[in-house]
C-alpha cells in the first residue's frame, strides 16, 4: 500500500509542475466510466470534474446507463475515439467490452485504465496498450476486510460471503482475499452472486439466515450489497448479533454504520481513483513516463472512525502518505 500510495504522489507531483496554461498540458482528455446510478461511480466522476475544474483540463465524460450496459459503454468511447482527444481514461464494465474501441484509440493517445483492469493478454493481441492502471488492491481490500471480522467474531464463527456479478474480477478478487485473509480465523462460507444488487443481496442473505441459523457475519463485495444484507439481518431480528461488512465507503454505507446496522466498510476511494485518472493524463501529456500501476488508498471505517469519515467525504478519511515529509 505504501509503495502504491508512493506512487500516486509522484504521478500527481509530475502533473503539478506542467504550468498555468488555460488547458493543462494542452492535453484533450475522454473519460467512459461506468453507471452513475451507483454511488461509488458518481464519486468517481466528481473526482474527475474536481481535477478537471483545478487543472484547467479539457476533460469529457460519458457514462454507462448501469452496469450491463457493455455495448452501450463501447459505444460511447468509440464516439470519443471520433474525436482524436489525446488521452483516454477507461473504467470498464467487464475485462472485454471496451477492447474493441481500444483498439481504435487513435494512435499516440495514453490510455489510462482505472478501477476495473482491461484483460491484458487480450489487449496485447489487440495491440492496445495500456499506459497505467489506477485501482485498489481488490485482494488487499478482502484481506483487510477479514481481518475486520476476525475482531467481531469469534474463532469459530461461520460467515457468508456475497459477491458481485459472477465472473466479475472485482468481486472474485476480494472474495479471494477475504477467504485468505479468513484461514485460521472463522469459516467463510461458500460465496453467493447477487449481481452488485441490494434486493438480490437482501434475499441471499435472508435464505441464508434461515439455512445457517448459528451465521456470526456476512461479508458483501461491495457496500450496496451489504446495505442489502443489513436489512435481512433486521427483518430476522439478529441486528447487533450478526456483523456485517462491506466494501466501498459510501454515503449510506457510512449512515448505516453510524446507526449500528454495518460493523464496518473497508473504504475504497473512487473520489481520489477519479482525480488520479485524469492526473496521470496530463502527465503523459509532458512526456512523463508513467508507473505500470497506481494502488490507491483503502482504508476501515467503523464505529470509531464513522464521523471523520463523513465529515471528509469523499476524500480518504487518513491522509495520502507523503514520501517527501
Amino acid at each position: 500500500m505504501r509503495r502504491g500510495v508512493a506512487i500516486a504522489a509522484v504521478v500527481i507531483l509530475a502533473v503539478a509542475g506542467c504550468g498555468d496554461s488555460p488547458r493543462d498540458g494542452g492535453s484533450r482528455v475522454g473519460v467512459v466510466i461506468k453507471g452513475l446510478d451507483n454511488p461509488f461511480f458518481a464519486a468517481m466522476k466528481q473526482g474527475v470534474e474536481a481535477e478537471a475544474s483545478e487543472r484547467k483540463a479539457d476533460v469529457r465524460i460519458s457514462a454507462a446507463t448501469g452496469l450491463q450496459d457493455t455495448a452501450g459503454q463501447a459505444s460511447k468511447l468509440e464516439a470519443l475515439n471520433a474525436e482524436g482527444l489525446d488521452c483516454y481514461v477507461v473504467n470498464p464494465i467487464n475485462q472485454s467490452n471496451l477492447l474493441r474501441a481500444l483498439s481504435h484509440v487513435p494512435r499516440g493517445a495514453a490510455i489510462v485504465n482505472i478501477d476495473s483492469p482491461v484483460e491484458a493478454d487480450a489487449a496485447r493481441a489487440l495491440g492496445v496498450k495500456i499506459s497505467t492502471y489506477i485501482g485498489t488492491d481488490n485482494k488487499a481490500a478482502g484481506r483487510l476486510a477479514a481481518a475486520t471480522m476476525a475482531g467481531l467474531v469469534g474463532r469459530d464463527a461461520r460467515v457468508g460471503v456475497i459477491g458481485g456479478i459472477s465472473g466479475d474480477v472485482t468481486s472474485a478478487a476480494r472474495i479471494a482475499g477475504f477467504a485468505a485473509g479468513a484461514r485460521g480465523r472463522f469459516a467463510a462460507l461458500e460465496p453467493v452472486s447477487a449481481d452488485w444488487d441490494e434486493r438480490k443481496a437482501m434475499r441471499a442473505a435472508r435464505t441464508l439466515l434461515r439455512s445457517e441459523p448459528g451465521m456470526d457475519g456476512f461479508f458483501a463485495a461491495n457496500d450496496q450489497m451489504a446495505l442489502g444484507v443489513a436489512r435481512a439481518v433486521t427483518a430476522a431480528g439478529r441486528e447487533g448479533r450478526v456483523a456485517v461488512v462491506g466494501v466501498d465507503g459510501i454515503e449510506p454505507a457510512l449512515a448505516a454504520i453510524e446507526r449500528g446496522e454495518l460493523a464496518a466498510t473497508v473504504s475504497q476511494y473512487p473520489y481520489t481513483i477519479g482525480r488520479l485518472g485524469v492526473a496521470a493524463c496530463l502527465a503523459a501529456a509532458t512526456g512523463a513516463s508513467l508507473p505500470a500501476r497506481v494502488d490507491a488508498p483503502i482504508q476501515v471505517v467503523t464505529k470509531r472512525n464513522v464521523a471523520r469519515a463523513k465529515a471528509k467525504f469523499p476524500q480518504p478519511v487518513e491522509p495520502f502518505a507523503d514520501p517527501f515529509s
